[in-house]
């Protein structure tokens, strides 16, 4: 692909995640994001046949992401220290440049992504990393508190309102968080049914 298409690609990507996030999804039409643009249609109908493929650009690189992550944390042990790397590179790639957009977006979008199968990859991928989170310990407990790291890394963006944080502070609270909770997962009195010491 040229990289004039890929830079079109990108704007694209933008400014209909801008409108999405402005406006919903679902009141958003490809004639609006081809006006902010000051595309034709045909022209955006070029690299995205509808407003799902937009969507599923988004997806598709976090996907291809969490499952290059997954496939690392497996190749290590299942030891507390894996599970800590494994949740610093997640927000690695959540703290991106358009994460805190695209965050927005599923946020505000989810009765929408419930039903396009990128949204049922997404949630499927956050199952699998979930589970490498908690590998070796398989209680309920541990399945979990290994999805409440992921979505303290997540929710980072929307429930930390303190004003004027930077990313690097916010990171850093999403990570402490996230290690209370991983710390307990493989410990003997974590389990369920485990007799306190």
């Amino acid at each position: 692909m040229k990289a004039s298409t890929g830079g079109t690609r990108e704007r694209i990507k933008a400014v209909a995640l801008e409108l999405f996030t402005e406006q919903g999804y679902e009141k958003t039409s490809l004639r609006e994001i081809a006006e902010r643009l000051n595309v034709t249609k045909a022209a955006l109908y070029y690299h995205f046949k509808s407003k799902d493929e937009i969507v599923t650009s988004f997806v598709v690189d976090r996907v291809e992401r969490i499952d290059a992550l997954v496939d690392w944390a497996e190749s290590q042990p299942a030891t507390r220290e894996t599970r800590r790397e494994l949740i610093a590179r997640y927000a690695d790639v959540m703290f991106t440049d358009d994460h805190p957009s695209v965050m927005r977006f599923f946020e505000q979008n989810q009765t929408v992504l419930k039903n396009l199968a990128a949204g049922q990859q997404m949630r499927g991928r956050m199952m699998r990393l979930a589970t490498a989170l908690c590998r070796g310990d398989d209680s309920p407990a541990a399945q979990l508190r290994a999805a409440l790291s992921l979505f303290a890394v997540h929710s980072s963006w929307f429930a930390v309102r303190t004003p004027h944080i930077t990313d690097a502070e916010r990171r850093k609270i999403a990570l402490d968080v996230a290690d209370e909770l991983l710390a307990k997962i493989g410990e003997p009195d974590a389990r369920e049914g485990a007799e306190p010491r």
